[in-house]
């Protein structure tokens, strides 16, 4: 229903850039620039992991545009941040893809009902205009969407450190449909990372999948 709602209201709203208003744009040029990663990102939970990258700072511009983009359906915004992200993914430093050239690419999970009331997985679409786009720069990429929440989790909006942790500490399964051959290497996809802790256990979640995660690619981190 939310999904069927929100294509109509497509159909007949005026498009207006996510950040700043203006009109007949999804995303003007002035704040697609925010997006000017990308930067690595150091944080205690992933200190032992793949790298770690993002291409805005969460504030600000890039703040507004994520949360139209996951939390008030401007799921037309999958497009501009996908292609973004499939522009700088070949440009990562020490990050290479599968032995015949195909990126791999492993949104990270939503919690099942907050999908639902977004009308999608919103990481699940940035990946796929993603992969596309790097398809159109004669980059073969495909989506494993390998990942799944248990039941329980929260959403990690307000909690601490300690409590993200706890949080998603074993409740991050395989979903054996998604995942491709063992020891491809993937790409992680997030939109924001804070304490790491969701990073780290998709990765683990990944390898014991008998996957190399060889980076960790995200829209935005917290200062």
């Amino acid at each position: 229903m939310i999904t069927a709602l929100t294509t109509i209201a497509d159909l007949f709203l005026p498009l207006v850039c996510a950040g700043c208003g203006l009109d007949d744009t999804g995303l003007c040029l002035r704040c697609s620039a925010v997006f000017d990663g990308p930067f690595p990102v150091d944080r205690p939970g992933t200190e032992h992991g793949p790298p770690v990258f993002a291409l805005a700072d969460y504030g600000g511009t890039a703040r507004t545009v994520l949360l139209s983009f996951k939390e008030r359906g401007r799921r037309d915004l999958a497009g501009p941040l996908g292609r973004m992200m499939g522009a700088v993914l070949p440009t990562l430093r020490g990050v290479a893809p599968a032995r015949d050239g195909t990126w791999w690419l492993v949104p990270a999970p939503s919690r099942s009902r907050a999908a639902r009331n977004r009308g999608g997985s919103h990481m699940l679409a940035l990946a796929r205009r993603m992969a596309a786009a790097l398809a159109s720069q004669d980059q073969p990429a495909a989506v494993a969407p390998a990942l799944r929440l248990s039941r329980g989790v929260r959403d990690s909006a307000g909690l601490n450190a300690a409590d993200r942790v706890a949080n998603v500490h074993g409740r991050v399964w395989i979903h054996p449909a998604g995942v491709p051959p063992p020891g491809t290497p993937v790409v992680l996809l997030d939109d924001v990372i804070t304490t790491g802790a969701t990073a780290a256990a998709c990765t683990e979640a990944l390898r014991t999948a008998g996957l190399e995660v060889s980076a960790v690619l995200c829209l935005t981190a917290t200062g």
